[in-house]
């Protein structure tokens, strides 16, 4: 497996990763979480750099819109070290005049992760507030909530949110995943990984059920080992030194594997295939600042391998896109200020 880097610009803070597709061409995303721009790359033009957004910044994630023609929301407003007491959901979509335009949708302070969840033929949103207020950047006493609500077919219309889980400390991390066979949530904090399911019929309630209950930052799904059943991958606890495998036995999670390097603010954990091989994506913004992979050698003893794809950067987010002939790993090199992608290769 082969990792080709193609540097994107300098960017400031860069932090958020996402792609959209808009008539059917892929454009791919990334915006700082400083004051500053949101950018799109074109990749059937080289990734051709256009300005999505100069401002304001504080971009924590970019969801694109199901059913849409490239639309994404975005979080603004967000900005470090959790002055984010006027963050926004906003809406941006691709113009005629082959412009990015966007909107402010609502307001919802302190919103980190959000997404945007499928079921029963509509769309919900489900937004995680890392906290709820704060005196001071060290005030964790009042606690994050899940709020979420059936996203309107027209983005003018309001959307009505409602909270179904509060009591989450260092509310930080999110990731999509399929669960019991359809599309949830797992949401994680200082409490534990929670995951939220959207109802599957329309008299269903949301259903919110804790799977893990140690102090939890990020998370990724992955079937790392082949045998059917997935994997949790943490880092633990808030923007921590832990990153961890943990494997279903006797039905419960338990920690099979830790990564060996000494590590420091734990960021990026992503799960899923690279060149079509299980493969976990982990960074860290400390120390030594890698962007690294782990990838299961021997299934039976449980064993693993790593390789570094690059150190010195201290990336915050990655996400990936599965080509025929390659994959690309976008990466926000926050610590260097700098957009990059991976293009992996057999």
């Amino acid at each position: 497996m082969k990792f080709e880097k193609k540097f994107l610009t300098d960017l400031h803070r860069c932090y958020a990763t996402s792609s959209t597709v808009v008539n059917g061409e892929r454009y791919i995303l990334l915006a700082t979480e400083g004051e500053g721009a949101c950018y799109s790359y074109k990749e059937s033009a080289d990734f051709e750099q256009s300005t999505v957004w100069d401002g304001p910044g504080g971009t924590m994630s970019m969801i694109p819109v199901p059913g849409k023609n490239g639309d994404f929301l975005s979080v603004q407003n967000f900005f470090p070290t959790f002055q984010s007491e006027n963050a926004t959901i906003v809406w941006t979509r691709y113009t005629e005049e082959e412009k990015w335009e966007t909107k402010e949708l609502f307001k919802l302070p302190y919103v980190h992760r959000f997404d945007i969840l499928q079921a029963n033929g509509k769309n919900y949103f489900l937004g995680a507030t890392l906290c709820t207020t704060k005196a001071f950047k060290d005030d964790w006493s009042d606690p994050g909530k899940i709020y979420i609500g059936e996203i309107p077919e027209d983005l003018n219309k309001p959307f009505e949110l409602k909270v179904i889980k509060e009591g989450l400390t260092k509310n930080h991390g999110y990731c999509r995943t399929t669960w019991n066979g359809v599309m949830a949530g797992l949401v994680t904090s200082a409490e534990g990984v929670f995951v939220v399911t959207p109802p599957q019929e329309d008299n269903e309630e949301w259903k919110v059920e804790q799977i893990l209950n140690r102090p939890t930052s990020d998370i990724a799904v992955v079937d790392i080992d082949g045998d059917g059943e997935v994997e949790l991958i943490t880092i633990e606890e808030f923007h921590g030194s832990n990153f961890l495998i943990n494997k279903k036995i006797d039905g419960e999670y338990k920690v099979i594997y830790k990564y060996p390097k000494e590590m420091d603010f734990g960021h990026v954990v992503w799960g899923g295939e690279l060149r079509g091989i299980p493969t976990i994506i982990g960074g860290y913004r400390r120390n030594e600042k890698e962007l690294f992979i782990i990838q299961c050698d021997d299934k039976e003893k449980l064993t693993f391998k790593t390789e570094v794809i690059e150190a010195g950067v201290g990336p915050s987010n990655v996400a990936v896109i599965n080509d025929k002939d390659k994959d690309i790993i976008i990466s926000a090199n926050r610590e260097i200020g700098q957009a990059a992608l991976y293009l992996v290769t057999d």
